[in-house]
């Protein structure tokens, strides 16, 4: 038994072998280098074996009395939000004496829009450089959920990689459940005049899915032959996503297991912004100051009691010298969900 733990990755899983093939090649990379002091065990939501219970289960007769799950999924749509806290309570439920931890989604992150970055330069690699980029349009595409927040990452995502990147202008499509998808979204863009168009899924693994982005791709690109189309790669395993999930797992432990400040270019290499790492800051907000501080609550309706200790109290006063004006302390733990009164 590791004394430094037992970390438990949790996968969507896929009838598609690719994608499964591909999830667990990550976990290997994963017990080869961030994770080589733990005992790692994997396993599936749905479509795939092995089933998370098999994972947890191994961790335990292994004598196990505290678990780190990862969500290996990009962003908290049903899955991370109810599918995932589900299947980790029944587990600590039926094992009072064994403590599972729950990490958060990897969500949008500066080293994951470093992996996109050079995903998409790759791709461009071998184009004709006769095109600028801002000539140049970047289709972001999502996987698409019923989650407006999780389809609405997809936009954060677009916006930072056209400035970070300097794109001349970025669209958005999803490859099933939203709208528009890629094909509909890609004529729409055509509209625009741009002269060369990049197709680029946000996506961890390969599947059906990809399939059918670059289907429709080929399709569009078919209708439009004055306009280059490029064909970008996901993420995979980049070495950026490998210390994501690694940042994840220690998240749990530092109590950063928070949703918010992961963004700021003040705080965090961000493409383009590299520079303003630790720039001093002045308030902005000095005419404000002291409106609407009465304590609202908002009641985000998702009472989600996970039942396993990952309350994540964000109280964070920025450390990072910018004072907004405005202390955001969203003392917010899971089961609850209110700030103020």
């Amino acid at each position: 038994m590791s004394p430094k733990g037992a970390v438990m990755i949790c996968g969507h899983g896929s009838r598609d072998e690719r994608a499964v093939s591909q999830f667990n090649a990550m976990v290997e990379a994963m017990k080869q280098t961030h994770l080589a002091d733990y005992d790692v065990e994997s396993g599936f939501l749905e479509f795939a074996h092995p089933i998370l219970r098999d994972g947890f289960e191994k961790l335990k007769a292994m004598g196990h009395k505290k678990i780190y799950a990862l969500p290996g999924m990009l962003f908290a749509a049903g899955h991370v939000k109810n599918d995932l806290p589900s299947e980790v309570n029944n587990f600590a439920h039926e094992n009072p004496d064994i403590e599972v931890l729950f990490g958060r989604d990897l969500a949008i992150d500066p080293k994951l829009l470093m992996a996109a970055k050079e995903r998409i330069e790759e791709a461009l690699e071998g184009a004709d450089d006769s095109v600028d980029r801002k000539d140049t349009l970047l289709m972001v595409v999502g996987r698409g959920t019923n989650d407006p927040d999780a389809n609405s990452n997809v936009y954060k995502v677009a916006r930072m990689l056209q400035e970070g990147m300097g794109f001349g202008r970025t669209e958005i499509s999803y490859s099933g459940v939203a709208h528009p998808r890629v094909n509909a979204g890609l004529r729409e863009a055509m509209k625009l005049g741009y002269k060369r168009v990049v197709v680029f899924p946000y996506f961890l693994f390969a599947g059906i899915l990809i399939d059918r982005i670059y289907s429709h791709t080929d399709e569009v690109a078919a209708e439009f032959g004055d306009v280059e189309f490029i064909k970008a790669g996901y993420l995979k395993d980049h070495p950026m996503v490998l210390e994501s999930f690694a940042e994840r797992l220690t998240e749990i432990d530092t109590g950063d297991n928070n949703m918010n400040c992961q963004l700021c270019k003040y705080r965090e290499q961000i493409i383009g912004y590299e520079g303003d790492v630790g720039t001093p800051q002045v308030g902005h907000h000095h005419h404000v100051m002291g409106i609407g501080t009465d304590g609202h609550s908002h009641d985000h309706g998702h009472h989600h009691h996970h039942g396993h200790g990952h309350h994540h109290d964000h109280g964070h006063s920025h450390g990072h010298s910018h004072d907004h004006g405005h202390s955001h302390s969203h003392d917010h733990d899971d089961a609850k969900k209110s700030t103020g009164s």
